[in-house]
């Protein structure tokens, strides 16, 4: 165990104006509660604390950091306080402890829901104050250093807990060396025969060609004194992990990967970062489609670099980071780089990012997503994607996750522009939307007055924010649709008890079912989540119809006189539910329209066949044919899947006809028997939803009546 004398030296290498007394005061607080504690290896437990306060300071991290990783685990594990700590320490430390203290406590590998209310946690606690997030990460690296003395099982858990969001988020946050390490530890645990494997061939490959990193490193620095440029070279093989990824993005087998290695060139300026670059690329060719500049474009989390990628000895591939000594140290520790130290003060080092913007930046749409699952993609997607720069027509920059498309870029500019986008033109040419968008290009969104986000964008857009804004604006959509219809059937469900759906009573209606205002009731009755019953009841429990048998098709419409019959109108095939009137025919009983049909038009200058009608409340039979004008995709499976959807709604396909067909989409009238409007409405509701499903619709055909006369 690190003693306290030689931690204390590892903060005054850095920080010479360090509270030595605090530190020290700190160490002695955390051995004695820890006292008689052991770890699973044996060892005592305080040697992790002071473990992670060693990690800490490789970032050159300032004292109230050191002091929380010392106390990180004494409010949890012992007898301590937080009003203890408080009291000896500063309110500050206590906070500082407290929040690591409940990130220790999150399950962010449980079941999803509760993952991404556990997230929540995680987020809110990173915005008050990322130190905490610091301490955890760094917790998380010492126990994966010491992962063998868990249980198998335990090993298994923790390990893919790392790779899945501990190392993802050391990435995001920019500490790239802590990503790789978590990753490949983790990596060890969870394939211990592939990352065997990679070191065997490590090992095999040098054997065959020697160790190349000293020739390599050896040639640049040759080269770039040819050109009087001062700066240092390193150069090593990337990590197993880092390799094997590789290997199964690209398909792959060890010996045909060629950029295995990596070097780095600090420069002293900014200036020499290019020079060196123009010597490289002078001595050695490089590959195309291989050159990122992050020194004029830097990545969210302050990182700054120049990659490029060469061909060195024997053809091999190599990838050189060329960068100044101030990008170093923020590509070194990422937003920690905000509160390091040098020479005892705080380092003002122009590169790191400010911490509260930078948290505000990552977590801005995750406080609008209301759904679990929709708050733990916008997470993963934001934290698990490098990023593409591209240009609008005035030449800004917007940062975009690798993948993202024009509708991406459209919402990233304003949600308003992202609503009305019809169109994107890139480096001046007319592209489709779910175009995937490069480094370099510059977008043109072209949007149009009344145009609204489309469900299948959900599909194309790959941001957390454009996928928010378009579900909300779906959501808005599909509540104005409802609450239209619930109005109706409320109207409808009234009138069968011989009252009116007044806003007073709707208001009432609410009231009584616990819903927010007439509003909401409408639209969860026009989504079909309430019945027209149940609203009616709610406040007439004892009109409302509460008979469940079904209603028998000879009694189905109220208004007929005992020796009529009906048919219904094969123009606007009417639903129960839906308001009707009906037409008399000699010799042919009554034909029910549905009131807003067209084809009524040519009986109102007869107003003696018109009766007044309503349909009868309760359950009926699913035996009320609708057709459905539908357009499907044209591939394999999509009919078969689509006739499945219908059957799993209850409802029975009567007819099915093609009415045109073209190499990408089919378009086809389904006839479907139904109970009811709400039925109806369900199915189409389910139909919309498939993403096979380009467009639904309800047909409704006058000329269909004069068909049947003739």
């Amino acid at each position: 165990m690190i003693a306290a004398d030689d931690l204390i030296a590892l903060v005054r290498n850095y920080n010479p104006k360090t509270n030595e007394a605090l530190i020290r005061a700190a160490y002695d607080y955390g051995l004695a509660m820890h006292e008689g504690q052991l770890r699973r290896s044996g060892e005592p437990y305080f040697t992790h604390p002071v473990a992670v306060a060693a990690i800490l300071t490789e970032q050159r991290l300032d004292d109230a950091t050191i002091i929380t990783a010392l106390l990180h685990d004494t409010i949890e594990d012992t007898k301590a306080s937080y009003a203890e700590v408080e009291k000896r320490f500063g309110r500050e430390i206590a906070e500082l402890v407290d929040g690591v203290t409940k990130l220790t406590n999150l399950q962010l590998s449980s079941t999803e829901t509760q993952q991404a209310e556990n997230f929540r946690k995680l987020f809110m606690a990173m915005s008050k104050d990322l130190r905490v997030i610091l301490v955890k990460l760094a917790d998380r690296l010492h126990n994966m250093r010491t992962i063998k003395a868990m249980s198998a099982e335990k090993q298994v858990k923790k390990a893919r807990e790392t790779m899945d969001i501990y190392a993802p988020l050391a990435g995001r946050m920019g500490m790239q060396w802590m990503r790789e390490e978590l990753e490949d530890l983790a990596f060890k645990v969870l394939n211990p025969e592939g990352r065997a494997s990679i070191m065997r061939r490590f090992i095999t490959l040098q054997k065959e060609t020697g160790d190349v990193i000293p020739r390599i490193t050896g040639d640049m620095r040759s080269e770039l004194e040819k050109n009087d440029i001062d700066a240092q070279v390193f150069g090593r093989a990337k990590k197993p992990y880092s390799i094997w990824r590789k290997m199964q993005e690209k398909d792959m087998g060890f010996s045909r990967l060629s950029d295995i290695y990596g070097f780095r060139i600090i420069t002293r300026s900014e200036m020499d970062c290019y020079k060196a670059l123009g010597a490289i690329h002078q001595r050695w060719r490089a590959v195309p489609g291989r050159f990122k500049d992050y020194i004029s474009q830097p990545k969210s989390n302050g990182y700054r670099s120049i990659h490029t990628t060469v061909s060195g000895r024997d053809g091999k591939r190599v990838e050189v980071q060329i960068r100044t000594q101030a990008m170093h140290d923020v590509a070194e520790t990422g937003v920690a780089a905000h509160w390091s130290y040098r020479d005892g003060v705080r380092s003002e080092n122009p590169f790191a990012v400010d911490p509260a913007k930078w948290i505000s930046g990552l977590t801005e749409q995750f406080t609008s997503e209301e759904d679990h699952e929709d708050f733990l993609e916008a997470v993963k997607l934001e934290m698990y994607t490098d990023k593409v720069f591209c240009f609008t027509p005035k030449g800004e920059v917007v940062k975009l996750p690798k993948g993202a498309t024009p509708i991406d870029f459209a919402y990233a500019i304003h949600t308003r522009i992202g609503n009305a986008c019809v169109g994107a033109k890139v480096d001046t040419m007319r592209v489709p939307l779910w175009t995937r968008l490069k480094n370099g290009q510059s977008i043109e969104i072209i949007t149009a007055e009344g145009q609204t986000p489309q469900a299948t964008w959900l599909e194309i857009a790959t941001t957390g924010k454009a996928k928010t804004a378009i579900r909300r604006a779906l959501r808005e959509a599909d509540r104005e649709r409802f609450s239209k219809l619930g109005r109706e059937l409320a109207r409808a469900a009234f009138e069968n008890v011989g009252k009116k759906a007044t806003d007073k009573a709707l208001d009432t209606a609410a009231k009584h079912l616990r819903l927010s205002d007439r509003e909401e009731l409408l639209a969860r009755l026009g989504s079909a989540e309430l019945t027209g019953r149940e609203v009616v009841q709610a406040i007439y429990p004892d009109l409302a119809p509460t008979k469940t048998e079904e209603i028998d098709r000879t009694r189905a419409v109220i208004g007929l006189s005992p020796d009529q019959s009906f048919d219904r109108a094969p123009c606007c095939q009417p639903l129960p539910g839906e308001r009707i009137v009906g037409i008399t025919y000699r010799g042919r009983g009554v034909v029910v329209h549905a009131i807003d049909c067209e084809a009524l038009a040519e009986y109102e200058d007869q107003p003696e066949r018109w009766l007044d009608l309503h349909w009868h409340s309760g359950t009926h039979p699913a035996i009320y044919t609708a057709t459905l004008d539908i357009t499907i995709g044209n591939d394999a499976g999509v009919l078969g899947r689509i006739c499945t959807l219908i059957g799993e709604q209850k409802a029975n396909i009567s007819d099915l006809e093609f009415v045109d067909r073209k190499p990408d989409f089919y378009r086809l009238h389904i006839d479907v028997d139904l109970r009811d409007a709400e039925h109806l409405h369900s199915l189409v509701t389910a139909l919309e939803a498939e993403s096979d499903v380009a467009e639904v619709s309800r047909l409704r055909d006058p000329t269909r009546l004069n068909a049947q006369r003739n």
